[in-house]
């Protein structure tokens, strides 16, 4: 059994996530790459006690990197993007 603390890994803080979030009320985040929507959806709800509209996900694959001769690749992730519901927000940076 998997707990709201297991599926939601990290949020994803960017550039581009902090813009979303401010014009479209959409929060990122990592998560298990074997959860599902409605896992993530009551796992948002549950911690942060907001109301999600909705989710979107994406397996985002690792790219492929070098370090002098040796190739390496860096790991695959899954991506959440959560929108809440009008009137709802969360704040990961703590801002007054």
């Amino acid at each position: 059994m998997k707990t709201i603390y297991d599926i939601l890994l990290r949020p994803l803080i960017t550039e581009k996530s902090n813009m979303v979030k401010d014009a479209l009320n959409k929060v990122s985040f990592i998560v298990r790459p074997d959860a599902n929507k409605t896992q993530i959806k009551d796992a948002v709800e549950a911690l942060f006690k907001v109301k999600v509209a909705g989710v979107q996900t994406a397996v985002i694959r690792g790219k492929m990197k070098r370090m002098g001769r040796h190739l390496g690749k860096r790991p695959n992730y899954k991506k959440a993007v959560v929108t809440l519901k009008k009137g709802y927000a969360i704040d990961f940076m703590g801002g007054a």
